[in-house]
């Protein structure tokens, strides 16, 4: 009958691990000599380095060919998106809803309003955007001629917005049935409304239900117009003070005082029945005012 094998204490053991890391007799540390351990470990450091070196040399290469101020590919964005102010988004529908008569509910909007056109203040605008820009015609720059390796950028001051500027009117319209909505198209880079055609873009709301409900709108710039002179952009980098045209719509809700609402930023090269994309070139929301 085979005996049975000798269970080890804890201190055999630990005698063992002690001659495993080193033994005198052979002179090893951790089962290698000192010699074959300055191989091993040479060769794990070139390696390294050699791995090291090929990483920075194809981020160096990759950095080298890529445009900082034009990304490579742009070819899944052709049109741009068009945004409304306030923007009151869900998972559904944009519904920008308010009461007259409750103060919480109509500042809401006019905060809204206020924080987003901060950027567009006329004594900012003076100190960003100082460059006397051209009404009309497309703003090329071939050359980086403004300070710090920039280009320029024209400014679009807030008091443009008219009576939906909050200048004179710090409610928008809100305490009121006749608010405002500010309608904002999205940036790409060296786009061209019209394709280059010369004829500015311009904001065209058309009223898709309760057409009976209101009375009529009015655009502020006059007829709803981006001027040529914003265009093209050409990317943060090169523009850090650029800011978007605006155009600001003034409804004049009666009876239910509810509609939906469809803005379409209007140009022959702006797509907008695009199912997948509710976003481009237009915007649907409903606009209501409670009392």
């Amino acid at each position: 009958m085979a005996t049975l094998k000798e269970k080890r204490t804890c201190g055999q053991r630990c005698q063992d691990f002690g001659h495993f890391v080193w033994n005198s007799d052979d002179g090893t540390f951790m089962g290698r000599t000192p010699e074959k351990w300055v191989y091993i470990s040479s060769y794990y450091v070139a390696f390294y380095v050699v791995m090291t070196g090929l990483f920075a040399l194809s981020i160096y290469v990759l950095m080298y060919t890529v445009d900082p101020y034009y990304p490579v590919y742009q070819d899944r964005l052709k049109s741009p998106g068009v945004m409304v102010w306030p923007d009151m988004y869900n998972d559904e529908v944009l519904e920008i809803t308010y009461n007259m008569s409750d103060k919480h509910s109509w500042m809401k909007m006019s905060s809204c309003l206020q924080h987003f056109l901060e950027p567009y203040n006329d004594t900012k605008q003076v100190h960003c955007n100082y460059y006397n820009c051209t009404s009309g015609k497309y703003f090329f720059q071939p050359k980086f001629d403004a300070p710090k390796h920039t280009k320029w950028s024209c400014p679009f001051y807030q008091s443009t917005l008219g009576n939906c500027s909050g200048i004179e009117d710090s409610t928008f319209g809100y305490t009121t049935a006749q608010p405002c909505v500010i309608i904002k198209m999205n940036r790409i880079i060296n786009f061209l409304p019209n394709s280059g055609t010369g004829m500015a873009p311009y904001v065209n709301c058309t009223v898709l239900e309760g057409q009976e409900n209101v009375r009529g709108h009015v655009y502020y710039p006059e007829n709803g117009t981006m001027d040529l002179s914003y265009f093209p952009y050409y990317g943060n980098l090169a523009q850090p003070t650029y800011v978007n045209p605006l155009v600001a719509v003034k409804f004049d809700l009666i009876n239910q005082r509810h509609a939906k609402i469809q803005c379409r930023v209007m140009a022959n090269n702006i797509a907008y029945q695009n199912i997948y994309e509710p976003y481009e070139g237009k915007v649907d929301f409903h606009l209501t005012a409670l009392s």
